[in-house]
């Protein structure tokens, strides 16, 4: 009795050690997942994304086929400005290797329920902080030329103490020949007024 009591603790032993072991595994394979989506975020976002980080209680994994599994997912990271935006993300795991495969992820827009961010605009003007943030870019960088701004990349926010803030992307030459980089941009202004409070390029 004495031996079959013990044979049936070392089973038990044995099948939770096996479970723990595969709770690691696969808490590891999240790891790697989540590892190559924020690679993936950063080499498509650049220096726009910041603190990439996920929300463990949103993982899911299933099986997707024979030797892999599929990991989906919830994230966010810090974009221009400090704007926080959110994402989902999937990739496969080969159970056999540990490698990882097919990473997407894919940013949430704002919801329709969420009133829109609709500022008085009478004295404000977008060319003054396109500019503005010219001229700082080429403060930052004294040889720069062909500064261009991507006028479709404008986006208004509001900024502290009731200002507005107009940020954007563009494209600039560091130095006669060398290739486009691009760049970002924020100017705040005071909507009364229309006077630019600050202005930030990054690039």
């Amino acid at each position: 009795m004495a031996a079959r009591n013990a044979s049936l603790a070392l089973l038990v032993a044995l099948s939770a050690a096996g479970v723990a072991h595969a709770q690691a595994e696969a808490a590891k394979a999240a790891d790697d997942c989540e590892a190559a989506v924020t690679e993936s975020v950063k080499r498509v976002r650049g220096k726009n994304a910041q603190d990439v980080q996920y929300v463990k209680a949103k993982r899911s994994i299933a099986p997707s086929a024979e030797d892999e599994t599929s990991l989906r997912g919830e994230g966010r990271y810090r974009a221009a400005g400090g704007r926080i935006v959110p994402f989902t993300y999937g990739c496969a795991i080969n159970t056999k290797t540990g490698a990882t495969s097919g990473v997407v992820f894919r940013e949430l827009v704002a919801t329709a329920e969420e009133k829109p961010f609709q500022p008085d605009l009478t004295h404000v003007s977008v060319a003054d902080c396109d500019s503005a943030a010219v001229a700082s870019l080429k403060r930052q960088n004294p040889r720069a030329g062909h500064i261009v701004v991507d006028g479709e990349s404008r986006q208004l926010r509001p900024a502290p103490d009731e200002r507005i803030a107009l940020e954007g992307r563009g494209a600039f030459e560091r130095a006669p020949g060398m290739n486009s980089a691009p760049f970002t941009y924020r100017c705040e202004l005071e909507p009364r007024s229309g006077r630019i409070v600050s202005v930030h390029t990054s690039g």
